[in-house]
């Protein structure tokens, strides 16, 4: 086979929790653009709009999909939906970042409440998605799934980047983050002998207007001396759900411009 046909996704369903997002929304517009037809999956029909209209003037195919990854009943309906109508799953990319209002809070004043909560609607709400999607994909021969980790799921954060501005590094988003990286790893060895693969992508600081002091200090630290783009997130995760990377699973993919 040529090389670049293995990037190839036509035919193939995907969905993308979070898909009209900061970095979703350029995966889902990649994955698109490979030839697969992607399932925007956002609770809300306006966040995805903006973005199915630019796929559709570029002819790609985009739906949206109504999903809540928080709840479980909206998850199971939302995949329903989607077996029902292309009688498939290929690629599931987990991206939603659902938090509580309190996220952000320092550490010494998180309520055992708040971290409970996060923990059930980030990490638990890709563990049942996982589940769900993972059986449709055993059942039907393979697929592939890309979860979303983080820089700071595999080190800890450089806390003087946060010094004279309002932000921190959540102490749960570590915990979290460095859970699903673990359960990737746990996925992809329980359900390797079914074809399916399951990776965890793991993004460093992706630039989103954020305090200039913050741009500054994250910029003099990385070795490429800057902070993401969006698509430099969905480059990868096109290849982690593509054939060119058809042996590689339980694998943790670090872009972070070497962070």
């Amino acid at each position: 086979m040529i090389f670049p046909e293995k990037f190839n996704l036509k035919n193939k369903v995907a969905i993308v929790t979070g898909g009209a997002g900061l970095i979703g929304s350029s995966v889902s517009i990649a994955l698109a653009q490979a030839g697969a037809h992607v399932y925007v999956a956002e609770n809300i029909e306006e966040n995805a709009v903006n973005i199915i209209k630019q796929a559709q003037k570029k002819k790609l195919t985009l739906d949206y999909l109504e999903l809540d990854i928080t709840d479980e009943k909206s998850i199971s309906k939302a995949i329903d939906k989607v077996v029902q109508e292309k009688k498939r799953i290929d690629i599931l990319v987990n991206g939603a970042y659902p938090r509580t209002a309190d996220w952000g809070t320092k550490f010494e004043n998180v309520k055992t409440d708040s971290l409970k909560k996060n923990v059930d609607i980030q990490m638990n709400s890709y563990i049942i998605t996982c589940q769900k999607v993972l059986e449709i994909m055993k059942k039907q021969g393979g697929g592939a799934v890309v979860n979303f980790g983080s820089t700071y799921g595999v080190v800890g954060p450089h806390f003087s980047i946060y010094e004279g501005t309002p932000m921190t590094m959540p102490a749960a988003y570590s915990a979290i983050k460095g859970g699903i990286i673990t359960f990737s790893k746990y996925c992809a060895t329980y359900y390797g002998k079914y074809n399916i693969r399951i990776n965890c992508i793991c993004p460093g600081g992706v630039f989103d207007n954020q305090n200039p002091a913050f741009v500054k200090k994250y910029e003099k630290l990385s070795p490429l001396g800057r902070m993401a783009k969006p698509e430099d997130i969905a480059g990868p995760i096109l290849f982690l759900c593509s054939d060119a990377s058809s042996y590689i699973t339980g694998h943790t993919m670090m872009v972070d411009g070497g962070w």
